[in-house]
């Protein structure tokens, strides 16, 4: 790992102008913060690839160093290498390479690049070293692997493919990321596994996304939500607390750095990432 810890940033594309004038006023507050780069999400099956490029270009044009998401699963490869080649003639340098899930109305069509490793690996064969790959990590075991063994074995699989880097989907048992990164190190990686952290603002979102993902939220976090019921300013206060403590323990026990999902908004990053102690 190194030893300068990074920040990092994950935006969603906006669906409406509203939502894209939030997003120039969120990615402005954070530049404060100065992150190493942003990643920018993509759509089940490619379908928020139009926002994604859009929403690229738009945080590029700020001034960030952008990595969009690419997810092949359902993604023929002549589009894969149309999206990259445009990225690149872009300026683009990174890429989060993912499976992805299929769209609703796919069936078993997942076309010819199943899995992430398989992505890695075509970006490597027709791009060289171009391109920083990004790829995921699941602390907690991916919600559809069959067991911690085979989980394990996908993610060795996507380094050996030729992953650059990792990043976690998020968790509140920092436990579950030292053992993961000990285990995974065990069976030679030596990429960098960063900590992608979810910020506490709102409990039934938080709940929501984490039945879909397969995150753990401790009971214990689960019934202090429950307690505040609809107290909005509770909730963040809390929340805050939480999340930063989290993120200083992480820190602390040698994390290379913070990926902060920001679900486009500014306030519980600026709340958290500036007060902490960062090697």
């Amino acid at each position: 790992m190194s030893n300068k810890q990074t920040l990092s940033l994950e935006f969603f594309p906006p669906r409406d102008i509203a939502a894209q004038e939030k997003l120039v006023r969120t990615a402005k507050t954070l530049m404060g913060l100065n992150p190493a780069y942003v990643s920018m999400t993509f759509g089940a099956g490619g379908s928020t690839r139009a926002g994604t490029v859009d929403a690229v270009t738009l945080l590029q044009k700020l001034g960030f160093d952008v990595a969009p998401h690419l997810s092949c699963i359902g993604t023929a490869p002549a589009q894969l290498s149309e999206m990259l080649d445009n990225y690149r003639d872009q300026g683009i340098r990174r890429i989060v390479a993912l499976r992805g899930d299929l769209p609703s109305g796919m069936g078993g069509d997942a076309g010819e690049l199943r899995y992430a490793s398989d992505l890695v690996a075509f970006i490597r064969e027709n791009y060289g070293e171009h391109f920083h790959i990004e790829v995921a990590a699941y602390p907690e075991m991916h919600p559809q692997a069959t067991g911690f063994g085979d989980d394990l074995a996908h993610f060795v699989n996507k380094v050996k493919a030729g992953a650059h880097g990792a990043i976690t989907q998020y968790f509140f048992n920092p436990d579950s990321y030292f053992s993961f990164v000990e285990r995974v190190q065990a069976q030679g990686v030596t990429i960098p596994i960063t900590p992608g952290i979810m910020p506490i603002t709102n409990s039934s979102q938080l709940l929501r996304f984490s039945t879909m993902c397969g995150a753990e939220v401790p009971r214990w976090i689960r019934l202090r939500l429950a307690d505040f019921g609809d107290d909005r300013a509770s909730i963040r206060a809390f929340g805050i607390d939480v999340v930063a403590r989290l993120c200083q323990d992480l820190l602390d026990g040698g994390a290379p750095g913070i990926h902060m999902y920001t679900l486009n908004g500014a306030d519980a990053s600026m709340a958290i990432l500036p007060n902490l102690t960062w090697r």
